[in-house]
């Protein structure tokens, strides 16, 4: 249960002077809810104040980030912010900031103190005042557009040669427009407007970088801010300040989210309530007429409106389900009967309408669907059903809606809990692959016999190298992957795509298909060659295709691989977390005898010399490396 919220900064220094542990708790809620530039600041304050006197904290998880931080502006106290954010969000930073308007330098200069510092994370703020047309307003629009074009390739050939040396992801800020009316009309009828200019080098910039790049549309803030309230001319003129202090708040937010989202995943199902949050009214007092959606009413046109917003959220591949405290009957006739619903029941991978608790509902979903709970994020708008799975499914993410409907897409839209990196062809899909296991399930209850079960399915599997055009998909199931994933070792897509064709390494696809339908890429596997030697780096596999022999077939060509490799041992390792103890004995049951162990690992062995393809009930229509 969350502490009860502090009422100002005195509260706060009340607990510091205590030395009390709440402290980075409260300090943490106190942030989130800030967007005042000096109060966020103060907030700083303290928490360095709460370092200096050794006061305890929690231990943050995963390895200490070393973001670098350069740019055309003076990048203080932009990097107060970051630390600040970074901290109370859970996550251990090192920052090294460069120093003003050096970032060429800082960049080109092989011995530069930023290559010493080895990032993992580099943010870039290249200069808004060299992002402008030098020449006429009457000139061709071939030279307005070569001379943005210059810009942009300025800035990713700065970015290239970064990665070249660092292998960090890179952050870039793109440019803010100009919120004055210069020109009046006639700025948008010429690409040497300054307003046209940044437009088009903005759009051209993320249109054209590489997967490590990852924009921080300042654009974007900008505009939500508003223009003039972004721009601080006289910060600029004083101390070289690249926005206004409320603008610099938003753009540190913003940092912190990209940079902790390259390895944290986004959620992966919406789980809905029903009465009041799908419709207007309770059906099973208003009846099926009663209830309101649809275009005969202002309200009910904002219900029909958050449908559909939620219907493109599962064309971007997110998961639907709904957990309602409702008769079954009842509520899947809303669905089916009426002719304004824009939601339909094939629209939803799990559908749980009983009187039981909303929290178990919850976690029964998660299993059906066979992801961790961690993944769902519920909606209601009801403050006490979503305190209820706060306490008890607190790795649930919630959403608590308002009175008023039409403010539930910007909700959704807002909450940020189901942006993607990309969006895959088979994310589309994934409605339809998890309706199609129902239809397995269903046969297997009525098979007894496994090993026949397993034969009626049809099973073929394609086993392919890595290639850039899987690359977005790879990275995106080795950085949700939790349960069957036996190092749990995270990759971006730019270092996915480095693994394509090194001759020390075997990193190969899985997809898998039967009579039901198509399962889609299932399973990663990324082998290092040592000598004679093969060492398994990564392994991982959906939970969806548990017991259907896959990991079997994988294991098969895993041995094979490596054979032609002139290997005569696999070496495995299982690297425990919290989420994988289901693998703990995975490479004992598929032969490995045990090398060594530790409280943080154990290490495998298997003997090629004696190995025996193991058998299956899968077809391979496609192997690995295979010049035929």
């Amino acid at each position: 249960m969350s502490p009860p919220a502090l009422r100002s900064n005195n509260d706060l220094k009340e607990l510091l002077l205590q030395q009390n542990p709440d402290f980075w708790t409260h300090l943490a809620e106190r942030t989130r809810e800030a967007t005042g530039f000096e109060d966020l600041l103060m907030l700083s304050t303290l928490r360095r104040k709460a370092h200096a006197r050794s006061l305890p904290r929690p231990v943050l998880a995963g390895e200490r980030l070393r973001i670098a931080l350069m740019g055309a502006y003076t990048l203080y106290p932009l990097s107060e912010l970051l630390e600040h954010f970074f901290q109370t969000e859970g996550i251990e930073c090192e920052l090294w900031s460069g120093d003003f308007d050096n970032y060429t330098s800082e960049i080109l200069d092989p011995e530069s103190a930023v290559y010493q510092f080895a990032p993992h994370v580099v943010v870039v703020m290249p200069s808004e005042h060299r992002c402008k047309y030098p020449g006429g307003l009457l000139d061709s629009r071939q030279n307005q557009a070569s001379e943005a074009e210059l810009v942009v390739n300025t800035i990713l050939e700065q970015v290239r040669t970064l990665h070249e040396r660092t292998r960090a992801e890179t952050i870039v800020t793109n440019f803010i427009l100009p919120a004055r009316h210069d020109l009046g009309a006639y700025r948008s009828r010429t690409l040497g407007s300054l307003w046209s200019f940044r437009k088009w080098v903005n759009l051209h910039l993320g249109f054209n970088a590489p997967p490590y790049v990852h924009i921080c549309d300042m654009e974007f803030l900008a505009y939500r801010k508003g223009g003039i309230e972004a721009r601080d001319d006289r910060a600029w003129f004083e101390s070289k300040q690249p926005c206004s202090p409320a603008l610099l708040v938003d753009a540190a937010r913003e940092i912190v989210h990209l940079a902790a989202s390259l390895r944290r995943p986004s959620r992966k199902v919406l789980v809905l309530d029903l009465d009041n949050t799908l419709w207007g009214g309770v059906i099973a007092e208003d009846g099926l007429e009663g209830i309101e959606i649809g275009d005969t009413s202002a309200r009910g046109e904002a219900f029909k409106a958050f449908q559909t917003y939620i219907a493109s959220l599962k064309q971007r591949g997110i998961l639907l389900a709904v957990c309602s405290k409702n008769d079954h009957a009842v509520a899947a006739a809303a669905f089916e009967k009426h002719p304004e619903m824009v939601l339909k029941m094939s629209d939803f991978a799990a559908f749980k309408a009983n009187w039981e608790a909303k929290s178990e509902n919850i976690r029964q979903i998660a299993a059906d669907l066979n992801l961790g709970i961690d993944s769902l994020v519920f909606v209601d708008d009801n403050p006490a059903e979503i305190e209820i799975v706060r306490q008890f499914a607190p790795s649930v993410a919630t959403i608590l809606l308002g009175p008023d409907p039409s403010e539930y897409v910007a909700q959704l839209q807002d909450c940020r809990f189901f942006e993607a990196r990309s969006i895959t062809a088979e994310d589309l899909e994934r409605t339809s692959q998890y309706r199609a296991e129902s239809q397995r399930k269903a046969l297997l209850s009525s098979i007894t016999d496994l090993d026949s079960y397993l034969g009626s399915l049809s099973m073929e599997a394609s086993m392919c190298e890595f290639t850039a055009v899987d690359a977005p998909r790879i990275s995106q199931l080795i950085n949700k992957s939790n349960q069957f994933n036996l190092t749990t070792r995270r990759r971006t897509e730019s270092e996915v795509l480095e693994l394509i064709g090194r001759p020390d390494c075997r990193a190969f696809t899985v997809r898998l298909g039967d009579r039901f339908g198509d399962h889609g890429l299932i399973s990663i596997v990324i082998g290092q060659v040592a000598g004679t030697v093969m060492k398994i780096d990564t392994w991982l596999m959906s939970c969806r295709v548990l017991k259907r022999q896959v990991e079997d077939e994988v294991l098969n060509e895993l041995a094979r691989l490596a054979v032609c490799a002139g290997c005569a041992r696999l070496e495995g390792l299982f690297l425990p977390t919290p989420k994988n103890e289901m693998v703990r004995d995975f490479y004992p049951r598929m032969g490995f005898s045990l090398r060594a162990e530790s409280e943080n690992s154990r290490a495998f062995d298997l003997d090629l010399t004696a190995f025996q393809p193991h058998p299956t009930q899968i077809h391979v229509i496609r192997r690995a490396y295979d010049p035929s």
